[in-house]
């Protein structure tokens, strides 16, 4: 396979990832995170990062909206649910420690 064929499959890939999460948002980012170690957000900031890394400009904004396809003040509220005490203490194990 040549590089710019595994590059489109990729991009693919992570197209049909993020199209998959916003038919979900019935699937929260802390259950994500409790879970697989990751979330929208990260993917938002992944995102963000490699189009800095670039030499394009990208805000922690801009790289949300960008991700979740609308500013990301709207997505949290229509989708996201306060976060039970069980979710939290699950997300205060699991998260990386300083």
């Amino acid at each position: 396979m040549d590089d710019q064929t595994e590059i489109e499959l990729q991009a693919a890939a992570f197209r049909a990832l993020r199209d998959h999460l916003a038919a979900r948002p019935d699937v929260q980012n802390i259950d994500m995170m409790n879970l697989a170690g990751f979330c929208r957000n990260c993917l938002s900031r992944w995102y963000q990062e490699a189009a800095n890394a670039r030499g394009i400009p990208m805000t922690k904004d801009e790289g949300r909206e960008a991700f979740y396809g609308m500013p990301y003040s709207d997505w949290v509220a229509r989708n996201q649910t306060e976060s039970t005490a069980d979710q939290k203490a699950a997300f205060a194990k699991s998260a990386p420690h300083s």
